[in-house]
């Protein structure tokens, strides 16, 4: 009896020890990296990298991008002389829904075959974080190239000056944000610069005795960087949704970089977006 309970307290601490085992990761589980000094390494990420550890003073990084890492071996003199191989400790990538860590490894004299110039961060290599996002930058972009693919026949609002004409395509939901799709139009033979493009709550109606009262919203996201544009221009920006009173109007000012540029304004009403679709 008593070598039967001996055998079944070591089965529970076995089963307790793989379970406690299972719920880290160690470092032989990790990818390989291979570095060298003669040339950075790229670390891809499919979302906007959050925060960066890299656990060796040998090894500096930087993100160029938001959705990029680069990593650079500071070799020491001895490593550099005599070359050989060995440990730089891990990296750890952290994004909007994940974490990625990687072990790396210094190869001094290695051939360029096998060392990597850029490393994906593949879906393999993550484990996710429940961080509260709204979305992520996957499923903005993912829902923004779904509504490039639709086209009103009437626009729900439109503007038009100096030749410039703006429509508003469409106005979609999702969670708690909103999606505005616009398109410019360029009627004359200059090219229009984009300097910014700005989101503002305005009253309605302005009158010369009345203090104007005006709340800028900045977009949490947009499609495409600002550019110069000859003829179309269509972009989609995210916006916190917002609430605001039947006396004010959403208005998306669009101005051109030169002193005595072309200024558009593009008014939308609450309206639109409590009539807005959803995904």
């Amino acid at each position: 009896m008593k070598i039967l309970l001996v055998i079944l307290s070591l089965l529970l601490a076995g089963l307790n020890l793989d379970a406690q085992e299972k719920a880290g990761t160690y470092r032989d589980e990790l990818p390989d990296i291979i570095m060298d000094g003669s040339s950075s390494l790229h670390i891809i990420s499919p979302e906007p990298i959050r925060y960066v550890d890299i656990s060796t003073h040998d090894v500096v990084g930087d993100l160029p991008e938001l959705n990029v890492l680069r990593l650079k071996w500071v070799s020491d003199s001895a490593k550099s002389l005599y070359g050989g191989s060995g440990g730089l400790g891990v990296v750890t990538v952290i994004g909007e829904s994940f974490i990625a860590q990687y072990r790396l490894h210094y190869a001094g004299g290695a051939p360029a075959s096998a060392i990597a110039a850029s490393f994906d961060i593949l879906p393999r290599h993550t484990r996710p974080l429940h961080i509260p996002v709204e979305l992520t930058t996957p499923e903005l972009r993912s829902h923004a190239v779904r509504l490039l693919s639709r086209h009103n026949a009437k626009p729900i609002r439109q503007a038009s000056t100096y030749g410039i004409h703006a429509d508003l395509n469409n106005v979609y939901t999702v969670g708690d944000l909103v999606l505005l799709d616009i398109t410019y139009h360029n009627a004359t033979n200059l090219a229009y610069d984009i300097d910014e493009l700005r989101f503002k709550i305005e009253d309605k109606k302005i009158t010369k005795a009345t203090n104007v009262q005006s709340i800028e919203i900045e977009p949490i996201w947009q499609l495409y960087p600002h550019s110069s544009f000859k003829r179309t221009y269509r972009n989609i920006y995210v916006l916190k949704k917002a609430t605001f009173p039947a006396s004010k109007v959403l208005n998306v000012e669009l101005s051109e970089k030169q002193i005595s540029g072309r200024t558009i304004t593009l008014r939308i009403k609450y309206r639109d977006i409590l009539d807005a679709d959803t995904f």
